[in-house]
């Protein structure tokens, strides 16, 4: 029987480039043990909050390894949704 991942606010370290009209740009997305995911593209840009963890910010639309997610600034920190599967 296959188990459904819950979700929980995982605040995260983002490299990121902000334009000289404050426009922020994500980069990429680096883990806590420091593995780096670089950002195909950034589909959408609202404000919005995380129906899954909570918390209310800037919510990007981004593209990782061709897969689309979201990723929150909440000034001044960036989280994401991150999957806890249960363990059995």
């Amino acid at each position: 029987m296959r188990q459904v991942a819950t979700r929980e606010k995982r605040y995260v370290e983002v490299v990121s480039r902000t334009d000289p009209d404050g426009n922020v740009t994500p980069l990429a997305v680096v883990w806590a043990d420091g593995v780096r995911y670089d950002i195909d593209r950034v589909l959408d840009s609202r404000q919005a909050c995380s129906l899954k963890t909570g918390g209310t910010g800037m919510r990007y639309t981004i593209r990782v390894g061709g897969k689309s997610t979201y990723l929150f600034y909440e000034g001044p920190r960036w989280f994401v949704e991150a999957k806890v599967v249960p363990m059995p």
